[in-house]
């Protein structure tokens, strides 16, 4: 059975379709890019998922439980967890201790074991004010994953990064899915990022899926490369 099933997905927002009729399904463990330009839906998607927006219809099935239209707080608990964008940090807190915060009473996560997989064992005492950018970005990830995700949505993380950041981001996040215990899905604009993330692709366009294939196929097509990638594809 899969993790995620959405089916028929539908939000619009006046006149505009955000999200128009959208069927996706992702497996236990999978890592799975999303892609289109901007205004397609794909943060609208995001939304829907974690419940900060409501479904004008449609379904959205997660470990076999509808919860479309579920308070953000519940759906968080059952395991969906989301990384945005802009960080959002303690800054006077220590690396280990914004991760303690984010974990809460669970206890069976080591937290320098975590440290380790972010590659900030080093930087476990220094306050998170002082961090670079792209360490940031890592720290929030962390306290996502401190709260034990069956699911991780992570929209854009390599924004403002560093080619050395980036390349590192790439190995976080695959570690992550490999594990088998997490399903991920990435949104990012980065087309070396995405080459390799080396993923399954989705694109959207106009609030809708218009495919799903492996990096290479999808950069190959036709009418996502006039859409998305453009002519330097």
């Amino acid at each position: 059975m899969a993790l995620l099933e959405l089916e028929n997905l539908h939000r619009h927002f006046g006149g505009v379709k955000a999200v128009d009729g959208v069927d996706l399904s992702l497996e236990r463990g999978e890592l799975r890019a999303l892609i289109g330009p901007n205004g397609c839906g794909k943060s609208t998607l995001f939304n829907l998922i974690t419940g900060a927006l409501r479904p004008a219809s449609g379904r959205i099935r997660f470990a076999g439980r509808d919860i479309a239209g579920l308070a953000a707080h519940h759906i968080a608990r059952l395991g969906v967890g989301r990384k945005f964008q802009v960080t959002s940090v303690f800054d006077e807190l220590s690396v280990a201790d914004n991760l303690r915060v984010a974990q809460g009473q669970r206890t069976t996560l080591s937290i320098d074991a975590l440290l380790t997989r972010l590659h900030l064992i080093e930087r476990r005492d220094v306050p998170a004010g002082v961090l670079s950018h792209g360490e940031r970005q890592w720290v929030e990830m962390g306290m996502v994953l401190a709260a034990h995700p069956k699911l991780l949505l992570l929209d854009e993380p390599t924004a403002g990064m560093t080619a050395p950041e980036t390349a590192a981001t790439v190995d976080l996040i695959r570690d992550i899915a490999a594990t088998g215990d997490v399903t991920v899905i990435v949104i990012e604009h980065d087309v070396g990022f995405l080459a390799r993330l080396d993923c399954a692709v989705t694109v959207m366009a106009k609030g809708k899926i218009l495919c799903t294939g492996s990096f290479a196929d999808v950069r190959a097509d036709a009418e996502v490369r006039a859409l998305y990638f453009g002519n330097a594809a």
